[in-house]
């Protein structure tokens, strides 16, 4: 079981290991979005969003939903919210602690 465990958690992290999957995320994390409009607000091109979410798709992080001729994407699960939410404050701790040793590396080479 924690052989099967730590497998998913390692699929489930590569999944996220891309600026562009990470960026969709925190968009469908503020609503459901169809490609068009995920493409809009991150700038990018139609293929390399619908790349993105595929792998997404494949790994269960988002589902799509047909209506019409459009897909509308979604989290799977609300938890991926309070992960990328974790996620910044992680980086936002590493960030006070360079910050300090920093400030500390300053103040020596002041003295």
């Amino acid at each position: 079981m924690n052989l099967e465990m730590q497998q998913f958690k390692a699929e489930f992290f590569k999944a996220l290991a891309h600026p562009l999957r990470i960026r969709i995320l925190e968009l469908l994390a503020e609503g459901d979005k169809n490609v068009n409009e995920i493409q809009n607000l991150v700038g990018s091109e139609g293929s390399a969003v619908s790349q993105q979410l595929t792998v997404l798709r494949t790994k269960n992080i988002v589902t799509g939903t047909k209506e019409g001729t459009r897909v509308i994407y979604s989290l799977r699960d609300p938890m991926i919210i309070e992960l990328l939410k974790v996620a910044k404050q992680i980086f936002n701790n590493h960030l006070v602690d360079t910050i300090t040793i920093l400030d500390k590396m300053k103040d020596s080479n002041a003295e």
